[in-house]
């Protein structure tokens, strides 16, 4: 009888040991690479919310996300062992409890700058950071202060953003040219980059993924710009080298926020080497197209020139890296995402 209960109390001893190690939440910030669908209920034209977007999405629904189904929080989410999806704040469809297991605030066509959000009306950073305040209200209300404050401390932070700072904004508009040379706009958007990590360690965020850039530079519609510039298609590769450095200065970002921020468990995810892996050799990864899109021509389409009547759109876009001309498909976005997990993210555990 005693070793019966000596078993059964060892049984229950490691299932509260599981219990404790899981994450409860995945809490996501960021642009279009991790936008859940927010940008449905704004007054913007950036908007994903039909067909043929979402396409390969459960149920074959458009939710607002700018690829033909997930994106990668959601494979990240489902790794975690949370639900295979990050609904997005905005949507009605869910409520507190629902986001209690995760909750997006991202906003396709924001940046760290504000001025980026301005470009296209969409949410500023700062406001998602607002959201977010009022979503701990919110969870603390529904759940209690002590299994909120539980949830907050122990949730995984995901944050994605920064090519549209640089492709929408600063070499798109003039101004921020007219401020900074590019080496300084960096230095300009990691400083705003340890600011948010700095406010969501203070609002009691613990575990934060700190994302990347791509390399943009390879972005179909970046290739079609050089090709009508005359430079035959490829990769733009100043840009590249952009999103390099970048990375390199948010990567020494995280260590000295690591040594900075008692208690806190900071990453850098960055997407870059397998990204480019993949563009570079495509076939490897099971794909057939890396220079063009899915979506219609796949040379410069996005949002509403990708809509269902569109002719030209591929029937198959696991055979293409990119769904529309800026966004990546569903299997690039599983692919980067488990490498992600594998490499970095696991470390949060």
């Amino acid at each position: 009888m005693r070793f019966f209960i000596f078993i059964v109390f060892a049984i229950l001893s490691m299932q509260i040991c599981t219990i404790g190690a899981k994450i409860p939440a995945v809490i996501v910030f960021g642009d279009s690479s991790v936008d859940a669908g927010n940008n449905n209920h704004l007054e913007t034209v950036l908007k994903s919310n039909f067909r043929p977007y979402g396409r390969d999405f459960f149920g074959g629904k458009a939710t607002g996300r700018f690829s033909n189904g997930r994106v990668p929080s959601d494979f990240i989410s489902e790794s975690f062992g949370l639900r295979p999806y990050v609904p997005a704040y905005l949507d009605p469809a869910y409520n507190i409890s629902d986001f209690a297991a995760g909750v997006c605030f991202a906003s396709a066509g924001t940046g760290y700058d504000n001025a980026t959000s301005d470009v296209l009306s969409v949410i500023p950073l700062w406001k998602e950071v607002e959201y977010y305040k009022e979503y701990q209200k919110k969870l603390r209300h529904h759940l209690g202060d002590k299994k909120a404050n539980a949830i907050i401390s122990q949730a995984v932070y995901l944050t994605s953003m920064g090519t549209n700072d640089f492709l929408e904004n600063y070499y798109t508009l003039n101004n921020r040219r007219s401020q900074y040379n590019i080496n300084q706009y960096q230095d300009f958007l990691v400083t705003i980059a340890e600011s948010l990590i700095k406010k969501l360690y203070g609002l009691g965020a613990r575990k934060i993924s700190l994302g990347g850039l791509p390399p943009m530079g390879c972005l179909p519609l970046e290739r079609t710009t050089n090709f009508m510039i005359g430079n035959g298609g490829e990769c733009n590769g100043d840009y590249n080298k952009v999103a390099m450095v970048f990375n390199r200065k948010l990567g020494g970002l995280v260590k000295r926020l690591n040594v900075k921020l008692s208690g806190s468990k900071i990453v850098f995810s960055n997407p870059y080497p397998i990204f480019q892996q993949i563009v570079q050799k495509p076939s490897s990864f099971g794909f057939e197209a890396a220079a063009v899109a899915c979506c219609s021509t796949g040379l410069f389409e996005m949002g509403y020139m990708c809509d269902q009547y569109n002719p030209f759109t591929c029937s198959d876009a696991n055979r293409y890296v990119f769904w529309d001309s800026f966004h990546p498909t569903e299997k690039t976005n599983r692919i980067i995402s488990q490498h992600l997990f594998k490499t970095v993210l696991s470390k949060l555990l």
